[in-house]
């Protein structure tokens, strides 16, 4: 989310809040219709032209909060319609996981240059001289723009002086990566599902706070009270989510007064990422088996890849991600335990829906959704004591989370193992570049590379489900890596020997 989005973002946490209080304090689901009021009182809106079409925009936001679909105008029944199906202690998901809220869309226009009043009638009128489709007239009053004949090239934006001509495009539409926005019959945003990879990023730059994803926390919280071993495993990337005085170990104790038995860093599982990918690229990319490899921890660069350029598939690394191994290694110490993973990214509550990872990872929620369970709770991470220090990862293992870290500890562990190989690196943050590097690979420009694929601006720091601009977490990163007493993934003692890769065949090469 934009962080100057300030009101959008209070209203996303407000929603999670009343949620997770409904859920804490076992009142009904129906409490959902007082929410709403609670949320917004009075007969004034604040957001929105009246405050009748606001509490509709809540209802909705309350309902995917708690995993149910959005409604149109025309299908809304009572806010409280289909409740009690969602009313359950385990995860329940009706896709697509990513909607937009109708009711809250502007419909934007897609695509639209026009001339505003900045325009200063100039006789050079360049504006009319580089329209290769004479859609611009000039007049004494300025220039006017035939939308009819205009085909959005915006050069007439690139040349005019006085900066008057604006190329006006539907923010999440603008960006989309994978093009996976288009109109309805009203000219609303729509998400394609079939092209859409849940990075977030429409979430993230909507105004109008119009796109959201579903949330688990209700029934998350309803299986933490029924009395179940349940554990959370918390991405590299939250160190600094809760404000720059809050310690890691502080943000851990404040999870487990929530409920939870303990909380493990996927730090541990990027230890195995590291080991297992250093391991593949080393075997396939060398000997020519691979032209090159692709990292796996982003999900949405993966399913983007998967998606759009299946002739390269096979090239992106077949290791677990870091989430997936940090719950293997949790069911390994307790079999009947629940994993919940806590991170930055929505794309996260897809990948555990997959087959294999739908068995060891029960719940996903973001540091947004975590926030609303602190509030609901009365919880204040700053003010509570600590004795226990974090150590389950490695320096480059916590790195994960800033762009360039998975390859850096890839590339690390790799040299490790044979010191005198050398390795190309090349990097995407953000799934437009991601696009342009899968295309690049795609026609053989990466051979002999690792290359990484991030979907999100600055790495998992700047995921839809941050609470603080990576700009101020990401230094927050690199400080609590090194503060790691494991320099290595292969330093690591939490990992059991025989969780780790042989090295000794690939010494021998």
């Amino acid at each position: 989310m934009k962080e100057s989005y300030i009101d959008i973002l209070n209203i996303r946490r407000m929603a999670f809040e009343h949620i997770a209080k409904i859920a804490y304090e076992n009142r009904p689901l129906t409490d959902i219709g007082l929410e709403v009021y609670d949320i917004l009182p009075g007969e004034e809106a604040t957001y929105r032209e009246n405050i009748f079409r606001e509490r509709a925009v809540m209802g909705e936001r309350l309902r995917m909060a708690i995993g149910l679909d959005a409604r149109t105008a025309d299908k809304t029944d009572a806010i409280i319609a289909g409740l009690a199906q969602m009313d359950v202690d385990k995860r329940i998901y009706h896709p697509p996981l990513v909607e937009v809220i109708k009711i809250a869309c502007e419909a934007c226009p897609e695509n639209k240059v026009t001339v505003t009043d900045q325009c200063k009638a100039c006789i050079g009128h360049p504006c009319v001289n580089v329209c290769p489709k004479n859609a611009v007239t000039y007049t004494a009053h300025g220039a006017i723009i035939d939308q009819e004949k205009c085909i959005k090239c915006g050069k007439c934006v690139d040349a005019c002086p006085y900066n008057a001509i604006n190329h006006q495009k539907r923010p999440c539409a603008e960006s989309c990566g994978v093009k996976a926005i288009k109109s309805d019959n009203l000219g609303r945003a729509e998400i394609i599902a079939d092209k859409c990879v849940a990075c977030g990023r429409c979430i993230q730059t909507c105004p109008f706070g119009a796109i959201s994803d579903k949330s688990e926390i209700y029934q998350l919280i309803k299986s933490i009270q029924s009395n179940r071993d349940v554990y959370a495993i918390i991405a590299p990337s939250f160190v600094g989510q809760f404000g720059p005085n809050v310690s890691p170990d502080q943000i851990r104790e404040a999870i487990k007064m929530l409920g939870f038995k303990d909380v493990i860093e996927v730090g541990l599982g990027a230890d195995l990422t590291t080991m297992n990918e250093a391991h593949e690229y080393l075997e396939k990319v060398p000997t020519g088996e691979f032209p090159f490899m692709g990292t796996s921890c982003c999900f949405s660069w993966k399913m983007m890849v998967r998606n759009q350029f299946p002739e390269i598939n096979e090239y992106i690394s077949e290791s677990s991600t870091p989430m997936i191994y940090t719950a293997l290694q949790l069911k390994k110490r307790n079999p009947e335990s629940e994993v919940v993973f806590v991170g930055p990214c929505i794309s996260k509550k897809l990948e555990a829906l997959e087959e294999e990872v739908a068995e060891v990872v029960d719940f996903v929620i973001t540091y947004e959704e975590l926030l609303g369970m602190f509030l609901a709770k009365g919880i204040e991470p700053s003010e509570i004591e600590v004795d226990e220090v974090m150590m389950d990862a490695s320096t480059t293992g916590r790195n994960y989370a800033v762009s360039g870290g998975v390859a850096e500890a890839v590339v690390k562990r790799a040299k490790e193992i044979r010191p005198e190989i050398e390795i190309a690196v090349e990097g995407a943050e953000g799934l437009h570049a991601c696009v342009k590097l899968a295309q690049m690979a795609k026609l053989g420009k990466m051979d002999g590379k690792l290359i990484e694929g991030m979907a999100c601006m600055g790495g998992c720091v700047g995921g839809p489900g941050v609470v603080i601009a990576e700009t101020k977490t990401a230094k927050a990163v690199r400080a609590f890596a090194s503060e790691s007493e494991f320099k290595s993934p292969a330093d690591n003692a939490n990992i059991p020997a025989e969780d780790r890769p042989d090295d000794s065949k690939l010494i021998a090469q």
